[in-house]
């Protein structure tokens, strides 16, 4: 029976620096701790989870010693005990001083960035505020390029309306001059058909005049050469 219980002891010794080591490890994960909080929350998480089982342990232990027959078996055991329960609490210090100095790494590191990180704020807020002037400046160019362009275009135009007003008089004045020289082309049509006109009573009254003429002097010549005619 008593060798089943040494069994058992030495079992729940090993579980016992199995779970111490476990811990030690884990308190220098937590040193080393780059962050952010919640990686090295979940190192405290699993922190917690192996001190609970090493103080079980521990209880296991002890328990087992108040079992033992021999008053030196028990004694030894308590002692062993004892040991890995002030070890158990030199680890929980350790832990402690981990956390706070990953802690305050932590919270240098993230000063550090939010200094740097504010920096490139304040750059970029420069580097925006540059551009807007620049973009701002090209817009006040652009709009006064647009400008000139847009007096060139009414100067222009109003050239063109010059032009085209010159343009209307003349050819108002040469339709004016047209219809006068019309006006006299007419004209002339009636003075050249009644010239025409009269051309053909002169000819026709000439006509006439000869024609009598001859009349009268073969009546004459008729009188005297043919008088018993």
């Amino acid at each position: 029976m008593a060798s089943s219980q040494d069994v058992h002891v030495r079992i729940c010794g090993q579980e016992i620096i199995k779970y111490d080591l476990e811990i030690k490890a884990l308190i220098q994960d937590i040193r080393e701790c780059p962050g952010p909080q919640s990686v090295l929350m979940d190192f405290n998480s699993k922190v917690k989870e192996k001190l609970n089982q090493l103080r079980l342990r521990i209880q296991n232990m002890e328990q087992m010693a108040k079992e033992q027959d021999r008053e030196t078996d028990k004694q030894a055991i308590l002692s062993e005990t004892e040991s890995h329960r002030r070890q158990n609490l030199s680890n929980q210090t350790a832990w402690r001083k981990a956390n706070l100095a990953c802690k305050l790494s932590i919270d240098n590191l993230e000063k550090d960035q939010l200094l740097n990180g504010g920096d490139s704020t304040v750059r970029q807020r420069k580097a925006t505020k540059e551009s807007l002037v620049q973009t701002s400046g090209d817009i006040t160019e652009s709009l006064m390029s647009i400008s000139r362009m847009m007096a060139q275009s009414v100067s222009q135009s109003e050239e063109t309306i010059g032009t085209l007003a010159t343009s209307s008089r003349t050819v108002l004045e040469t339709d004016e001059e047209f219809k006068s020289m019309t006006g006299t082309i007419h004209l002339g049509r009636k003075l050249i058909s009644k010239y025409n006109r009269r051309e053909l009573t002169d000819k026709l009254l000439i006509f006439l005049a000869v024609a009598l003429f001859l009349a009268t002097v073969l009546y004459i010549l008729k009188k005297r050469l043919f008088p018993f005619i």
